[in-house]
C-alpha cells in the first residue's frame, strides 16, 4: 500500500503517522486537536486553480476581515485526487459552533458581504459539500498541534453498515502495534457525525514537507515486527471485513486562503501573516 509498501498491506491500510505533530487548532486558538471538525471541501473545474481561486478567496477573506467575522479556517489545496480546496474550522463544542453562527448574525453587513465573494466563487466550483466531525480520543495517538506544518496528509474509511465492532478491534491492534514497535507514532482520529456517504473516519497526518513521507514507509519494517505475521494476517482479515472504502491524498496549506486565528499568526507571522502581504495596507494607512 501506500505509506509502507504492498509487504505491509495491512499496516499501510490504517495508518500512514509517524514524526509529525497533529492536527487542527481550534476556534479560540489553542494549537490541538479539536472535538467538533467542520469541512467545507470546493471541488474545481478544469482549469480554475491555483491564482484563480486565490483571487476569489481573498475577496472572501477581505470581506470577513472587513466585518470582523467571529470564525477563522484552515485553508488547504489538494495536491493528489481531484482539484478541490478543504476549510478546515474546529471547535470545542457544538455550543462554540452554535455561538458563532449566533454572533455572525448580529453583523448585518456581514452575510451580504460573504455573499457577494462567493458569487465570482461559484463560477469556478463544479460541486461543494460540507462534514462534520467528531474527535475520537480513544482511537487517537499522541496527537500534537499544527506548529510548522505545511502539508498534510489525510486518510479516510468508509465502514460497512454493522461491522464497527471489526473496526474497533482493528484500531485497538495497530494502536497496540505501534505502541510496541514505533512508540513516536502520532495520529489523530475522526468519526462522521454529520454530511455522506456517512460511517466515515478520517485518519489525519500533517507534515512540514512531502519528504516527510519517507520517514513514514521506514517505520513500516518496524510495525510489522512488532505485529509478527500471524498478528499482520488476522488485521489484514478484519480491514478486508469491515472496510468499505479507503483513500489518502495530500493537500498543502494555502496561508493566501486561510483566516487563521490570532494565536496562529503570533507563532509562525512569516508564514500566516508574510511582511510582504501586510505592507500594502501598511503604507496605505501612512500616506493617509
Amino acid at each position: 500500500m501506500k505509506s509502507f509498501g504492498t509487504k505491509y498491506f495491512a499496516a499501510a491500510v490504517l495508518l500512514c503517522a509517524m514524526g509529525a505533530p497533529l492536527l487542527m487548532a481550534q476556534n479560540n486558538g489553542a494549537m490541538g486537536p479539536p472535538k467538533v471538525l467542520v469541512i467545507n471541501r470546493e471541488f474545481l473545474k478544469p482549469g480554475k486553480t491555483g491564482t484563480a481561486h486565490e483571487r476569489t478567496e481573498s475577496a472572501y477573506l477581505a470581506a470577513a476581515k472587513a466585518n470582523k467575522s467571529p470564525f477563522h479556517y484552515l485553508g488547504m489545496v489538494s495536491v493528489t485526487g481531484a482539484d478541490r480546496a478543504l476549510f478546515m474550522s474546529g471547535y470545542s463544542s457544538y455550543t462554540e459552533w452554535a455561538d458563532e453562527r449566533k454572533a455572525m448574525e448580529k453583523i448585518p453587513a456581514l452575510g451580504p458581504a460573504l455573499d457577494r465573494a462567493m458569487l465570482a466563487d461559484g463560477d469556478l466550483l463544479s460541486e461543494t459539500d460540507t462534514s462534520v466531525w467528531t474527535f475520537d480520543a480513544e482511537k487517537s495517538n499522541n496527537p500534537g498541534n499544527l506548529m510548522g506544518m505545511r502539508f498534510m496528509e489525510i486518510t479516510s474509511f468508509t465502514i460497512k453498515p454493522g461491522h464497527s465492532a471489526e473496526w474497533d478491534e482493528v484500531v485497538k491492534m495497530v494502536k497496540a502495534g505501534y505502541k510496541k514497535g514505533v512508540p513516536e507514532a502520532n495520529w489523530s482520529m475522526f468519526e462522521q457525525a454529520y454530511g455522506t456517504p456517512g460511517g466515515g473516519f478520517l485518519v489525519v497526518t500533517p507534515l512540514k514537507s512531502i519528504g516527510d513521507i519517507d520517514g513514514h514507509m521506514a517505520a513500516g519494517p518496524r510495525f510489522a515486527a512488532a505485529m509478527g505475521m500471524d498478528g499482520l494476517k488476522k488485521l489484514e482479515s478484519l480491514v478486508a471485513s469491515c472496510v468499505e472504502a479507503e483513500h489518502t491524498n495530500i493537500f498543502e496549506f494555502d496561508p493566501k486562503m486561510s483566516l487563521p486565528p490570532p494565536g496562529w499568526i503570533a507563532a509562525e507571522p512569516d508564514f500566516w501573516a508574510p511582511k510582504h502581504v501586510a505592507a500594502p495596507a501598511k503604507k496605505a494607512a501612512e500616506k493617509k
